[in-house]
């Protein structure tokens, strides 16, 4: 396509939206009048879709529930006056809390005020509020903010030795729907355990953000906890950022999180359109389902021009892969459906991976994320005329003529700059295209099956390991792998107890192995007095 055509393809698919400075370009993915014509009757059915799902349909068969995130930002869409009554005193909540922290009229027992946050949860439950944290987070921040978000002892450690002299004055959020996903429960347990050596009640240091009557609302009545906010069922993980689960982390920080409601309220009226070229988020729909012809054969790699948005690319992978990685459609087919994301940042990855992009397996296709504005302040000049900003944007504009040069598609996703507006309306942008995309393939975005099945398989590891140490302990002697999985009737899981034994050895932790480990049939093991 010569330059005069594609100037004027991008003058015919550039959307732009006055209200929230923002751009959408997706003039650099190569599809044609036809293939969007016979996108249509889709859109027509996913733009129908959507309205049902807002006014309260049960869009998550599989566990019986409304999808209600975008009742966040707008309380009066939901379908009842009690979630509308609980929407609005949760937020009136988190702003009194917050306040009466950042005054010091709620304090610590023995601290004149708190100073750090200690923020305990997984998935989505962290991703969105890291993602907020480095993308908003003043430079001198109301309180510090510091992230449990694994079950990595060696981790927990790193994140808990800078707080070991400011327990004191330290707020521990634990977020968890349920209260027993186990890796948030085990950073409780951790962080419980820090106060109890240092011998200060961790009662009036902790707060839950869980589901009404769940077991950790219930721990944290028991407890004497400090507060706690409440877990919407009709919310999924990925989806919480606009909830308690984001917005309280985000308030105690000195975030204005009343301006993220507002920006994603913005952006849910613009992506509410039935029309696609006035749809930003069905724009970016119909450009992932062409690049991977509907069945994600191409990955998204997510390169933000921005230090401050470098975890976004982290906070999309859930948001997409989680919703949009299903074996079966709405109907029971098998359709392996998602897409693969994966990135960084500009300009860094240019001296990383764009190599490959450019030149080597046309698997992908680029998503940039552009910001206008530089610097509050002006910038010195590098070079006569030009500044870092210049750099880094004629950076992002040529490697995107690189690699449509080479065949490579992209979307340009801009941005006036990043504040809490703006970020408010690319998780809205995101959530809503998520939606519709999964919508044109007919999948559930709202499950996760996957991940249960997982949590599941781990918990028979550990249902595991308490047989084999039981049948160890009770010989009283030393075996044989194929002898203890004999004697803890588990011989069909010879490699699992292999693990497991080689796990505990490494640690400590009651067994005694005696041989090569690189040699496992040869191996003599022993329970330890």
């Amino acid at each position: 396509m010569d330059a005069a055509s594609l100037w004027q393809r991008y003058q015919d698919w550039l959307y732009a939206h006055d209200g929230l400075g923002f751009y959408l370009d997706i003039s650099r993915m190569r599809f044609d009048d036809r293939f969007v014509s016979e996108m249509q009757p889709k859109f027509d059915k996913a733009f129908a879709e959507m309205e049902k799902l807002e006014a309260g349909a049960i869009a998550n068969p599989d566990e019986g529930r409304m999808v209600g995130h975008y009742w966040l930002r707008d309380a009066d869409l939901a379908p009842n006056g009690q979630l509308k009554a609980e929407i609005k005193d949760t937020l009136a909540a988190i702003d009194t809390f917050a306040t009466k922290i950042h005054s010091g009229e709620i304090k610590p027992p023995n601290a004149p005020k708190f100073t750090d946050i200690l923020s305990i949860g997984i998935g989505g439950s962290a991703l969105g509020p890291q993602f907020v944290a480095e993308a908003l987070a003043p430079v001198v921040p109301n309180l510090n903010i510091h992230f449990l978000d694994n079950t990595d002892p060696t981790g927990i450690d790193r994140t808990l030795a800078p707080l070991r002299d400011k327990l004191s004055s330290t707020l521990v959020l634990v977020i968890s729907k349920s209260g027993g996903t186990p890796e948030t429960r085990n950073g409780a347990i951790e962080a419980k355990a820090a106060y109890a050596a240092a011998n200060i009640p961790h009662g009036p240091h902790f707060v839950a953000i869980t589901g009404h009557d769940s077991k950790l609302e219930n721990m944290a009545k028991a407890e004497g906890w400090l507060a706690a906010f409440p877990m919407h069922d009709w919310v999924g993980g990925r989806t919480s950022e606009l909830s308690a689960v984001g917005l309280l982390p985000a308030a105690l920080q000195g975030i204005d999180i009343h301006q993220m409601l507002a920006g994603a309220k913005e952006m849910d009226e613009a992506t509410r359109i039935p029309e696609l070229k006035q749809n930003p988020a069905a724009l970016l729909a119909l450009a992932w389902y062409f690049a991977g012809n509907g069945k994600g054969e191409k990955d998204m790699v997510v390169l933000p021009y921005k230090d401050s948005l470098l975890l976004f690319s982290r906070y999309l992978q859930q948001l997409v892969m989680e919703s949009l990685g299903k074996e079966k459609d709405l109907a029971g087919n098998t359709v392996y459906q998602g897409i693969a994301v994966y990135g960084n940042k500009g300009s860094t990855d240019q001296h990383a991976y764009v190599q490959q992009l450019r030149e080597g397996v046309p698997n992908f296709f680029m998503t940039f994320i552009e910001v206008l504005k530089d610097r509050d302040g002006g910038s010195p000049e590098v070079e006569p005329g030009v500044t870092c900003g210049d750099y880094l944007s004629g950076l992002l504009q040529g490697t995107r003529q690189a690699l449509y040069e080479n065949n490579r598609d992209s979307v340009t996703v801009t941005i006036p700059e990043v504040n809490e507006r703006t970020v408010g309306a690319l998780i809205a942008l995101y959530e809503r295209a998520v939606g519709l995309y999964a919508t044109l393939v007919n999948i559930n975005a709202y499950h996760q099956p996957g991940v249960e099945a997982g949590k599941k398989a781990a918990a028979g590891v550990l249902q595991l390991q308490t047989k084999v140490v039981a049948a160890l302990q009770e010989a009283q002697r030393p075996l044989s792998l194929v002898e203890l999985a004999t004697a803890a009737d588990t011989t069909e899981q010879i490699e699992f107890i292999y693990k497991i034994i080689r796990h505990l050895a490494a640690n400590n932790r009651g067994v005694t192995v005696e041989g090569n480990l690189a040699q496992p049939a040869e191996l003599k093991v022993t329970a330890k007095r």
